[in-house]
């Protein structure tokens, strides 16, 4: 919880809500230890309201030390008393190891996704549908923001949370339950105040985090020197699909809930009535929902929240607009895919225009050069925009961008800022195309664009920029995962000369680290502690710390599980390395060539004098989609493509950048690029989303 909301009364004591009387009606039932299934009972019930009042009702009573403080004691009691454990106590939200992978989870009502309206059009259009298929009636709608999160469904048997899953295809999703059960905004058990518990009861809902939860963690990312999570939508997705619970658990994820699918013992006749009612059963609803009696009140609401969206404390993306009445509704049906009974209206990408201040020039671990573009801040999708990738130098020269240009800015899928087009009709007479560095602009040293790559390089394996961006990746989480290494601290150690290899990061100690600036002694133990732990890894992850060309997490925990050690590793040729499947001939190239480099040798053979311990793989089994090869191209709503690429390679298949003629499928999500067309020339097939998912759900 994070309850701004705080008695300050209530903070006399190390266990307040015990000490305050009436604070809450267990504790003097508490106080009779004699009767430990009592104070259980009460210390459950006390935990359940104050979630139902923190996430239900928005009126918190009490403040976050005095919540855990009430946890950590029927945590005490539960662990003295096992035999009075229940699957629906609060302490029993994470507590399984992780898992193997997700299980199918079958719908029994299947959940539909929605057809999108994207003007005022398209919405008067869905309203003569409706009103034509009921016979011309007068239609009541009730209209509700479009979270940019993840649809899951919770399964509810006599009041008790039994499974939850992803929508998945909408007929068969995952079982995600273990993860939901770690949302404190999901009841495990129904509130029972005012309804008998259904028979059975499936709610449909959204999961999603907040804006401001999503910018503290991504300080927290930056910090370690790890890339920030792209938007809330795709954070949701990936950390309910965690195999690990905990993981899920260390997540802020909240719920709405919106929709039923069986409801068995719960008369509803109404979206307005299901809104009011999910509520009273622990049930979170959105209050930003409005009852709308034309399509015109629709279409109004639509536009003020397009103006309040940025205010918000969530993601939304457009508004959903169903029909009121179910009765209406079961006339009124559906289509294989969609309900004919609601929309989805979809807020319009924002653009701006601006003027490009100038093109910087950032760079890689490998050397590459990038260009930024610095704008003239402005306000984009309810977000100041400053900057821009500009990706390489063809893509510059393809739009034709020059500094001082006015230029139209937008945020791809409401998150990613690019550039979509110059103006040149406002451009001066004297402006000059922009001409990419031959030089590094960091140490001056020749910089190089390698045959069929888009990308310039410095070619100095000294440069300290360079080496500032190696470090960083070497430390990284997916790297050794040395905690408290951040950029910043990065950039003084190679500044001041203290670490001029991936050696000498584990040679620091605590003296030397104290003397940097904001770095305290404790601070400096710490790091030397986390150095030390990481100083013992795996294969796999050494193979990606070291930033070998084309390596990333798949390639190396390939070539780990294949050769167990480093050393059997190092003598591999480049044959036996193109006899792995997964592996190809850039992959071998890189790792052979780099082996056999006597710098890479001596620096491998300074790790180890350092105190490096790396323990042998064992090797992994079969997959079902060994051989295969998947590219991805556009932007997918389920999971991120970096998870979707985890997916894929979780069941043995290769993922690659570009399309050749061994590609198996090209997974093409919305906004695609060039790659969509890449396959259609070369004849290979094509996945949209939700193919894609129906293949991963044949394959696990």
């Amino acid at each position: 919880m994070n309850i701004l909301s705080i008695n300050t009364k209530r903070l006399l004591s190390p266990f307040p809500s015990l000490a305050q009387p009436g604070a809450d009606s267990y504790h003097r039932c508490g106080e009779t230890m004699g009767e430990p299934h009592l104070e259980i009972e009460r210390l459950r019930e006390a935990i359940d309201r104050h979630n139902y009042n923190y996430y239900v009702l928005d009126t918190p009573e009490i403040s976050d030390a005095e919540y855990d403080a009430l946890l950590r004691r029927l945590e005490a009691l539960e662990t003295q008393h096992p035999e009075l454990v229940k699957p629906d106590s609060p302490t029993q939200r994470v507590g399984t190891p992780p898992d193997a992978g997700f299980s199918e989870a079958p719908h029994a009502i299947p959940m539909l996704s929605l057809a999108n309206a994207l003007d005022e059009e398209d919405l008067r259009a869905f309203d003569a549908r409706v009103k034509g298929l009921i016979d011309g009636c007068d239609v009541r709608y009730v209209a509700e923001p479009k979270l940019d999160g993840l649809s899951v469904e919770l399964t509810y048997r006599n009041g008790l949370f039994q499974k939850g899953s992803t929508r998945g295809d909408g007929r068969v999703g995952e079982d995600v339950t273990a993860n939901l059960r770690t949302l404190r905004s999901i009841p495990l058990r129904l509130r029972t105040d005012e309804f008998d518990p259904p028979a059975v009861l499936d709610v449909r809902g959204e999961v999603y985090i907040e804006k401001d939860s999503l910018a503290s963690l991504n300080r927290a990312r930056e910090g370690e020197g790890l890339p920030p999570y792209a938007n809330p939508r795709n954070l949701a997705a990936g950390s309910l699909r965690q195999l690990d619970p905990s993981v899920t658990a260390e997540r802020p994820l909240r719920i709405y809930c919106y929709d039923v699918g069986r409801a068995e013992g719960l008369a509803i006749a109404s979206q307005q009535d299901l809104l009011k009612t999910l509520p009273k059963l622990g049930l979170r609803t959105n209050r930003q929902f409005r009852v709308c009696e034309t399509i015109d009140d629709a279409i109004a609401y639509f536009g003020e929240l397009q103006q309040i969206r940025e205010d918000l404390p969530y993601e939304i993306d457009g508004v959903v607009l169903k029909v009121d009445d179910f009765d209406a509704r079961r006339r009124i049906g559906a289509i294989s895919r969609s309900p004919r009974w609601a929309i989805a209206a979809k807020f319009q990408a924002e653009q701006a225009v601006t003027r490009l201040r100038s093109i910087l020039i950032s760079m890689g671990r490998t050397g590459v050069l990038t260009p930024v573009a610095v704008l003239e801040p402005v306000r984009v999708g309810g977000v100041t925009v400053s900057h821009a990738t500009l990706h390489n130098e063809d893509e510059i020269l393809s739009k034709d961008l020059r500094e001082g240009d006015l230029v139209v800015v937008q945020r791809a899928g409401d998150v990613i800022p690019q550039i979509v087009r110059a103006l040149p009709e406002h451009r001066d007479q004297g402006s000059k195309p922009f001409e990419f560095p031959r030089a590094c602009p960091f140490c001056g040293s020749p910089v190089a664009r390698l045959e069929g790559s888009a990308a310039r390089r410095c070619l100095n394996a000294s440069c300290h920029t360079r080496l500032k961006a190696s470090i960083l990746h070497f430390v990284s989480k997916a790297g050794l995962d040395i905690e408290g290494m951040g950029p910043k601290l990065i950039e003084q150690l190679v500044d001041a000369d203290l670490v001029r290899s991936f050696a000498d990061v584990l040679r620091l100690d605590a003296e030397t680290l104290a003397g940097l600036d904001r770095m305290g002694r404790k601070s400096a133990q710490n790091l030397v502690a986390s150095i030390s732990a990481a100083s013992e890894t795996s294969l796999s992850r050494l193979l990606f710390a070291l930033g070998i060309p084309s390596i990333g997490q798949y390639a190396a925990e390939t070539l780990a599980a294949a050769f167990g050690t480093l050393e059997d590793l190092m003598r591999a040729s480049e044959e036996d390395l193109l006899a792995l499947d997964g592996i190809g001939p850039e992959t071998a190239s890189a790792v052979s060539s780099f082996f056999a480099t006597a710098e890479n040798q001596r620096a491998l053979r300074d790790l180890l004098d350092a105190g490096l311990r790396v323990a042998a793989s064992q090797g992994s089994g079969d997959h079902s989609l060994d051989g295969s090869r998947f590219v991805f191209t556009g932007t997918l709503s389920a999971l991120t493509r970096a998870e979707a690429a985890d997916r894929v390679k979780q069941l043995g298949a290769h993922v690659g950048s570009a399309v050749s003629k061994k590609t198996s499928y090209v997974v093409v999500g919305e906004s695609p690029g060039s790659k969509a067309q890449d396959a259609a020339r070369l004849g290979i097939p094509t996945l949209d989303e939700e193919r894609f998912l129906e293949l991963l759900g044949q394959h696990e």
